[in-house]
């Protein structure tokens, strides 16, 4: 038996007038994702509880049977997990954003999504220059980053509060700066690396090209090591994952599954969904799980970009639910279940705890009456799922 899990991260949203009163799941055109619907059963799941923000690695955390009030520890240690970082009892790693500051406010969360290229240099630079046996930097893409420091008292000396830089965008950073244990040292370090990266040769290029030079850090999302079961372990299953973004790719190796790399895919809103197609394919042949995670939906969503968002929704239907669904046609002994993980309103940028709707496919699976995947068709649905592990067992049940 065959496992296909498709995560299009954050498709779910909320009906709005300028799109008719209609979401952009409703919009799109995505024949693959209603033929599953028409021949499996269609439901709703809440993956994102009350007690830890509604984030996408979270969402992903529940969707593959993880408790994340339980484990999730905060995205710098779910990032150090993509890196292969060793890390000790007393070691915090912490999401480091490169930013651009623009007289004491955050102008820019992304630094212009600055190239991993130019991204990977000024982190060696940082090393050097603040760098040492207990404040070390590791480099991830684009503008997206891990800083490890470390302390006798672990996460307890490094606890402070922080935020989000997408959260603190065209604000006054002196009020967004950490609060709590260690927060004084947390700010001295982003206020260093400022005087250092203002006047980097990088930067100096990037503000005469017009672009938003990356001229500071900003440290947020900090854990303890994130420490999963192995899936295969909960499952009985060998299992595969194809990812593109940094915290998917470090939720799967947390978990033992073999990351498949495929070139161009960028968990932006250009990554290549054919090649992803493909890559499931080729996982299939040895693996029984196969988990497909796609973050340029739930991107477009954050950017407030509706088109982008349909696009991408119609992208991830033509190019990999077309592959899903032919190779169900195929194969038979498979199921397939795809689900949003949680919803992203373009309008307002934000995510939300409400459920998402999902479909499984496949053998043993007896149709219902919906032969649509929308919000809508999804609440009037009997099949309605509490949690992640629920669904899951609900997908393995044989």
């Amino acid at each position: 038996m065959k496992y296909i899990v498709v995560a299009m991260s954050g498709a779910a949203d909320q009906p709005v007038e300028e799109l008719g009163t209609k979401t952009p799941l409703e919009l799109a055109k995505t024949p693959n994702l209603h033929h599953l619907a028409k021949v499996g059963k269609v439901g709703l799941v809440r993956l994102c509880s009350d007690k830890v923000e509604p984030t996408p690695d979270v969402s992903l955390l529940n969707l593959l049977g993880y408790d994340a009030d339980k484990v999730y520890t905060g995205l710098g240690p779910v990032e150090a997990a993509n890196l292969d970082l060793k890390l000790e009892d007393n070691e915090v790693a912490f999401r480091m954003n490169f930013i651009t500051e623009a007289e004491g406010r955050l102008a820019d969360p992304t630094s212009g999504r600055i190239p991993t290229k130019e991204a990977r240099a000024l982190i060696n630079f940082l090393n050097k220059k603040l760098g040492s046996d207990f404040v070390r930097f590791f480099a991830g893409a684009e503008y997206r980053h891990v800083a490890v420091i470390k302390d006798s008292h672990g996460f307890e000396a490094l606890s402070a509060r922080t935020h989000s830089p997408e959260a603190v965008t065209g604000q006054p950073m002196e009020d967004y700066f950490p609060k709590g244990p260690g927060d004084e040292l947390l700010k001295k370090l982003m206020m260093d690396a400022r005087l250092l990266l203002q006047d980097h040769e990088i930067n100096q290029v990037r503000v005469d090209l017009g672009e938003n030079p990356a001229n500071m850090i900003w440290l947020w999302g900090q854990g303890r090591p994130l420490r999963l079961k192995k899936f295969q372990e909960m499952s009985g299953l060998s299992g595969a994952a194809v990812a593109g973004i940094e915290f998917a790719k470090g939720i799967a190796r947390a978990a033992g599954l073999t990351v498949l790399e495929v070139q161009g895919a960028t968990g932006d809103l250009e990554t290549d969904y054919e090649k992803k197609g493909k890559m499931l394919l080729t996982a299939l042949e040895e693996k029984d799980f196969v988990v497909v995670h796609i973050n340029a939906i739930d991107e477009a969503s954050r950017r407030g970009d509706v088109r982008a968002k349909i696009t991408a929704i119609e992208a991830a239907d033509h190019f990999l639910l077309s592959k899903a669904k032919k190779y169900l046609e195929d194969v038979k002994q498979v199921r397939v279940l795809v689900t949003p993980c949680h919803a992203a309103l373009w309008k307002t940028r934000k995510r939300t705890r409400e459920a998402v709707p999902f479909v499984i496919a496949g053998k043993n699976v007896t149709g219902d009456d919906i032969e649509e995947l929308t919000e809508t068709t999804a609440k009037v649905s009997e099949l309605k799922m509490k949690n992640g592990a629920e669904l899951l067992e609900y997908l393995l049940l044989k």
